[in-house]
């Protein structure tokens, strides 16, 4: 297992199943990063936690954030608990749409980094990145001992929400 102690300065680091705005609540959530590669080669990104495997966040992604601004502007508003949902933070029923921790309160601006390699070196189970005009998605093994991330398929097809 990767030691992120040595990758991150001490006052960041949680522990490797934590997000600085991640919800506390004991439940288990499959964590993503969702990226989108700049014109020299850095990755701006925000977390995601619910959901993050390619069956649901890789669908969602494709269905509703499908083009270059559409992902800017999901990542622009930061970390997130849900790229799509209509629950807010209480189970109130909101708007259909992200829901970002800074509208708890938090603040978890997206995360700048140099190049693809920094944003492939974090501890989420899946990242996805949009480059080229299309959504890839990486399995990075997180729970898998030398075991380097791969691209994974994201299933076609929309979901019902």
């Amino acid at each position: 297992m990767v030691d992120y102690k040595e990758r991150l300065p001490p006052l960041f680091f949680l522990g490797p199943l934590k997000c600085p705005c991640s919800v506390s609540n004991n439940q288990m959530a499959t964590r993503s990063r969702i990226g989108i590669e700049l014109s020299d080669g850095s990755v701006l990104s925000a977390y995601h936690h619910w959901d993050g495997y390619p069956e649901w966040l890789g669908r969602i992604l494709k269905t509703h954030y499908n083009s270059k601004e559409l992902a800017a502007e999901l990542i622009d508003g930061g970390d997130m608990s849900s790229a799509w949902t209509n629950a807010g933070f209480n189970n109130e029923t909101v708007a259909q749409g992200p829901l970002y921790y800074s509208q708890r309160g938090d603040d978890c601006p997206p995360r700048l980094d140099k190049n693809m390699k920094v944003f492939l070196a974090f501890g989420e189970e899946y990242s996805y990145i949009f480059r080229n005009g299309e959504w890839v998605c990486y399995n990075m093994h997180e729970f898998e001992d030398n075991k380097r991330p791969e691209v994974v398929e994201i299933p076609s097809g929309a979901l019902a929400v």
